[in-house]
Formats: structure tokens, sequence, C-alpha cells
């Protein structure tokens, strides 16, 4: 399972990266500004996602016993 939550977080933390990445273009691009929303949503959504999967493997597999 740990193994799961280490391959998880750093494919997370690319994709909250893409995901920010491509918002910033649409909005360099002068793109619909729904389409910029829509993407800062779904950002924030997979922040909220990543630090949930950190919290839980620090909870359930950390060394800290």
């Amino acid at each position: 399972m740990a193994e799961i939550i280490n391959f998880l977080i750093p494919a997370g933390m690319a994709a909250v990266a893409l995901v920010l990445l491509l918002g910033i273009w649409n909005m360099f691009r002068n793109g619909p500004s729904n389409r910029s929303q829509m993407l800062m949503r779904w950002r924030v959504g997979l922040q909220f996602l990543v630090i949930v999967l950190v919290m839980g493997g620090l909870y359930f597999f950390g060394t800290g016993h």
C-alpha cells in the first residue's frame, strides 16, 4: 500500500503543475475566462487530493513511533 501512495503523490503533484500551467497559458493567450475558472477549480481539487494523500501516508506509514 505504501508503494501506491509513493506513486500517487508525485503523479498528483505533476497533475497539479500541468493544470496550473494550462491555466496560466490560457490566461496569457486571452482564452475564455470560464475555462480559466474551470482549470483553477481542478487545480484546487487536485491540491486537496495530494494533501490528503500526503497526510494519509504520514499517518499510516510514518516512522515517528
